[in-house]
């Protein structure tokens, strides 16, 4: 019977946390019907949940997986708290983030969502890593060689040979 209540209970949670994470309040079965694009649905995957419906906070934690098809992202982290009233996600714990290509890793990362925004902070003594694909603009003229800066050495990374294009 325990086992049963469990399974339940972590069903309505699910239930309850994805209602919030899509703004759909204190009653989704009734808001869940109304007027939801399934595009802007933001979905949480984790080994554990909880929402409190008086702070408007999801908790997520243990391998925490975020997809928002919206806004072309994907996530994992550690632990990750939604506050719906700030509209803001907050992910911690060996954080990456894929979106159009791009990446980003770091130990915390705040996103906020109407400003599509990210804020990355590292670990102690470390870096934030980003990668990003910048396209070659093919219509506008190139501009002159300059010379090549020399490489910055790193304590992880090998230092890369100097390519001078003449």
């Amino acid at each position: 019977m325990r086992a049963r209540y469990a399974k339940i209970r972590g069903w309505l949670v699910s239930l309850v946390s994805t209602s919030l994470i899509m703004g759909l309040g204190t009653s989704p079965l009734v808001k869940a019907q109304q007027n939801i694009v399934p595009g802007n649905a933001m979905t949480v995957r984790s080994d554990i949940q909880e929402a409190n419906s008086k702070t408007g906070v999801i908790t997520a934690r243990g391998n925490v997986q975020v997809f928002y098809p919206a806004r072309k992202m994907q996530a994992t982290s550690a632990q990750a708290q939604y506050f719906s009233r700030e509209r803001r996600l907050v992910m911690t714990g060996n954080v990456y983030v894929l979106q159009e290509g791009n990446s980003i890793r770091a130990e915390t990362m705040t996103y906020l969502v109407d400003e599509g925004r990210f804020i990355a902070t590292p670990q102690t003594s470390q870096q934030v890593e980003s990668i990003y694909l910048v396209k070659d603009n093919e219509t506008s003229p190139q501009p002159a060689a300059s010379p090549t800066p020399a490489p910055i050495p790193s304590p992880s990374l090998p230092a890369a040979p100097i390519i001078n294009p003449q």
